[in-house]
C-alpha cells in the first residue's frame, strides 16, 4: 500500500512538472485570489466579530493576504502573498493587484503558524505609496489594531489618525493585529502571470475595468462590494 502511494505521488508530480510553467502559475495564482475570497466571505460572517462595514466604506484600499507563515524563537518573521484592491472615485472596487509581506517581528509565538491577515487603507496617499516601490508598514503611514464588530464602530472615531487598520486570523479567531515594520511590495511576476500581459502595472489593473481577469477576481469584488455596503446591524 504504501509503494503504491509513493508510485501516486511520483506520478502525480512528474505531470505538474509536465504542465507549461505559466499555466501552472496562473493557476496558483487564481487559486490564491479564490482563497482570498474565502477569508472575506468568512469574515463578513462573523458580524460581532469583523471588520465593521463603516470602515470599509470610507476606505480607500484593501489587502486581503491569505496563509502568512510566522517562525521563530522570540526574533521571527513573516512572509506571505495575498492581493490588493483599491476603490474608484465612484467607490467601485478594483481588480486585485498581487502583492507581497516580509518583515522580521520580537514576540512572536515560538514555532510555526499560518495565519490570515486584512490591512485596511483610509486614504489614497498610502495607496501611492505602496505602488511607487517597497513600502513600510509604521515608517511610511502610521497602523493600528483595526476595531471589530459592531462595538468597534465607534472606535474608527477615537483612530482617525490611523492610515492602516490591521487584522490577524488564526487558529479561528478574528482581531486586530500590530504590524510594524512589515514590508509591502507589488508582485509584478504574479500580475504579468494572471493578466497576461507583460509590463503591466498594478495602476492598469487598477484602473483598466476591461481587463480581462480571472472569474476569481470578480467573485472578490462582488462579495467585497456586498460587504461594503452591508448596513450595520445586519
Amino acid at each position: 500500500m504504501k509503494r503504491l502511494i509513493a508510485v501516486i505521488c511520483i506520478l502525480g508530480s512528474m505531470m505538474l512538472a509536465a504542465l507549461p510553467g505559466t499555466a501552472a502559475a496562473d493557476g496558483r495564482e487564481s487559486a490564491k485570489i479564490e482563497v482570498a475570497g474565502d477569508v472575506l466571505k468568512e469574515i463578513a460572517g462573523i458580524p460581532e466579530k469583523g471588520i465593521p462595514p463603516a470602515l470599509l466604506r470610507n476606505a480607500s484600499g484593501i489587502a486581503i493576504i491569505p496563509d502568512v507563515i510566522k517562525a521563530g524563537f522570540i526574533l521571527g518573521g513573516r512572509y506571505g502573498t495575498g492581493v490588493l484592491l483599491v476603490r474608484d472615485k465612484d467607490g467601485r472596487w478594483s481588480n486585485p493587484s498581487f502583492i507581497t509581506i516580509t518583515g522580521g517581528s520580537i514576540g512572536w509565538q515560538i514555532g510555526v503558524e499560518s495565519m490570515d491577515i486584512v490591512l485596511v487603507f483610509k486614504n489614497e496617499t498610502t495607496i501611492r505609496h505602496i505602488l511607487s516601490g517597497k513600502f513600510t508598514v509604521g515608517a511610511d503611514a502610521s497602523v493600528a489594531a483595526g476595531p471589530v464588530g459592531r462595538t468597534g464602530q465607534a472606535a474608527t472615531d477615537i483612530q482617525l489618525k490611523s492610515e492602516i487598520f490591521s487584522y490577524s486570523r488564526s487558529r479561528g479567531l478574528f482581531a486586530g493585529l500590530s504590524l510594524e515594520g512589515a514590508a509591502l511590495m507589488i508582485d509584478e511576476d504574479a500580475n504579468e502571470k494572471v493578466y497576461g500581459k507583460e509590463g503591466i502595472l498594478a495602476r492598469d489593473i487598477f484602473e483598466n475595468r476591461d481587463l480581462k481577469a480571472p472569474a476569481a477576481a470578480e467573485r472578490l469584488r462582488k462579495i467585497l462590494a456586498e460587504y461594503t455596503d452591508k448596513e450595520p446591524g445586519k
